[in-house]
């Protein structure tokens, strides 16, 4: 079966009314889901709707079976040889978190992002530092893409005690040589923390062989249920960790005054847990398991390059990050002169069918910085084709088209906050005018003999 012909297993991308189905390019946001995992998560509660590691009765003796299928399954994907490293979380935010609160951290000790990291990545250590006086260093990223060793061996110099980064970047489709960047960190003596969310979907790994201390991953990017997510460390560093929560299911007893923990992970995992979504997770990981990654990884590039093509022929269309689509194959991010980002995503959602993301993508403090408003992007997985890029250059084209380039909203403005409706608000009146232009509707289909699209 191609990449493509698996489409027919996402309910979400059905024909819709108008005969067309929906032309869905916001993956790096949250993949969908095909039919096997909404079956899985359905099935715990049809068929077995017990507590896992309580009750001694066959529901919750299936709900545990199935709970730790998914650990050990997580464990193979992230090449993770015990799948006592795999501690369950709701998503990345969280597993970062655990990290960040659970270290022993003493003042004056050194942690190093980068300039472009999800405000998951940035917001917590900002909040250490004012509380407990980390200092939180930064390591400047080339826009072009690129990685400079020696800045980062010039911060490993100041005594860095854990480097933070991003895996593959949501913001430019980036990805850091995060062997590297292991090795270069552990030979100066400090950890390494990665948020892998961007980069998990694509790809199995290796993160035992490659000696990665953390990582960070949600499930709802790799076709799992919202709510469902891993960090993966040894069972060593994770006993480094003071647990973010404790209660139900972390202890191995308790009296009215004092308590023992229960190894890792599970001391990791206080309280009733999401088993439908981990028992849906599961099949996600299952389905990925039947996926070619390097089948994966030239598709979505194709994509990727059929896009990048079309824009570099728009003098009004700027590319974000690296220049070769190979650097970034699963996410383009551009902006358009004259438009705001957020007229954009609503013209192609309202006139084409097209649904990207539009915005700061959670990294405000990079556009902070450069005194940018946002940009979109369009992001690919496996089940994307080239009609759906097709759809979306026609959409920008007429878009362009209509709007002018004079008085921009592109240049560079003071981020406002969104109108109270909801809704964020146009930057500028030309950039309104995308939003009032009606589009054309995109036609439906001629009848054809084949299923839509190809690879």
């Amino acid at each position: 079966m191609s990449l493509t012909e698996r489409r027919r297993d996402f309910p979400a991308l059905r024909p819709r009314k108008s005969g067309l189905p929906p032309v869905y390019l916001d993956s790096a946001c949250m993949s969908l889901v095909p039919q096997v995992v909404l079956d899985a998560t359905a099935s715990y509660y049809r068929d077995f709707p017990g507590c896992g590691g309580r009750s001694l009765h066959r529901f919750a003796e299936e709900v545990g079976r199935r709970y730790e299928e998914t650990r050990s399954l997580f464990a193979h994907r992230l090449g993770v040889a015990d799948p006592r490293g795999i501690v369950f979380l709701r998503n990345s935010t969280e597993a970062i978190n655990l990290v960040a609160q659970g270290l022993r951290w003493k003042r004056g000790d050194r942690v190093l992002i980068s300039d472009r990291e999800h405000n998951s990545n940035l917001i917590v250590w900002q909040r250490l530092a004012a509380e407990r006086g980390i200092r939180v260093d930064v390591l400047p990223l080339a826009d072009e893409g690129g990685f400079d060793q020696l800045e980062l061996e010039n911060h490993l110099r100041k005594g860095v005690r854990l480097v933070s980064l991003f895996h593959t970047s949501n913001l430019d489709g980036r990805s850091l040589p995060i062997e590297d960047i292991t090795e270069l960190a552990h030979d100066r003596g400090a950890q390494v923390l990665f948020d892998g969310c961007q980069a998990a979907p694509h790809a199995p790994l290796e993160l035992d062989r490659m000696g990665v201390d953390f990582y960070a991953v949600s499930g709802h990017k790799m076709l799992g249920p919202t709510g469902t997510g891993i960090l993966a460390a040894s069972p060593e560093r994770l006993l480094t960790l003071r647990p973010l929560l404790v209660g139900g299911e972390t202890v191995e007893w308790s009296t009215l005054t004092e308590h023992e923990l229960r190894p890792p992970p599970y001391r990791f995992e206080a309280g009733l847990q999401n088993y439908a979504g981990l028992v849906g997770m599961g099949a996600a990981l299952r389905y990925l398991e039947q996926l070619d990654p390097a089948e994966m990884r030239a598709h979505e590039r194709d994509l990727n390059q059929r896009l990048t093509r079309a824009l570099m022929e728009e003098r009004r269309a700027r590319i974000l990050g690296p220049a070769d689509p190979s650097d970034r194959p699963s996410l383009l991010a551009f902006t358009l002169e004259g438009i705001d980002p957020h007229d954009a995503a609503l013209f192609l959602d309202e006139g084409y069918g097209v649904m990207v993301r539009s915005g700061r993508h959670c990294v405000h403090s990079w556009y902070a910085e450069r005194n940018i408003p946002g940009n979109v992007r369009a992001s690919f997985y496996f089940y994307n084709n080239t009609e759906d890029v097709d759809v979306l250059i026609a959409g920008l084209r007429e878009l362009l088209a209509r709007v002018p380039a004079s008085g921009t909203s592109g240049a560079k403005t003071t981020p406002r906050a969104p109108s109270g409706s909801g809704r964020p608000r146009a930057a500028g009146s030309k950039a309104a005018a995308a939003r009032s232009a009606r589009p054309r509707r995109r036609a439906a289909p001629r009848p054809r003999a084949s299923a839509r699209g190809s690879s």
